[in-house]
């Protein structure tokens, strides 16, 4: 595993003041995925923004579990439609252009 692309959960909850506990669950409810390397746990890196996310719901808006895991679907489904929405208008140009 390159130690470079991940970060260790001790250091996340630290730097955030949340507690590991709150890590654990969102790896429960499968909002993200921790590798485990010598009895430790660590985030890739390309989560950290997603974890941080998560982090402001639940702290600073005070949504619980459930309602993180209905927000991050329903933001995965957005994304997703925005991206066929770009690959229908690429599609619609090419067909334009005849």
């Amino acid at each position: 595993m390159e130690t470079t692309d991940f970060i260790s959960v001790q250091l996340i909850c630290k730097h955030y003041n949340i507690p590991q506990d709150f890590i654990n669950r969102l790896q429960e409810f499968e909002l993200i995925e921790l590798k485990m390397e010598s009895n430790d746990f660590f985030i890739h890196k390309t989560e950290l923004k997603r974890v941080e996310k998560m982090v402001r719901l639940h702290y600073d808006l005070d949504i619980n579990m459930e309602g993180i895991d209905a927000i991050s679907n329903l933001l995965d489904q957005v994304d997703s439609l925005k991206k066929q929405i770009t690959n229908l208008n690429n599609r619609l140009r090419l067909y334009e252009d005849f």
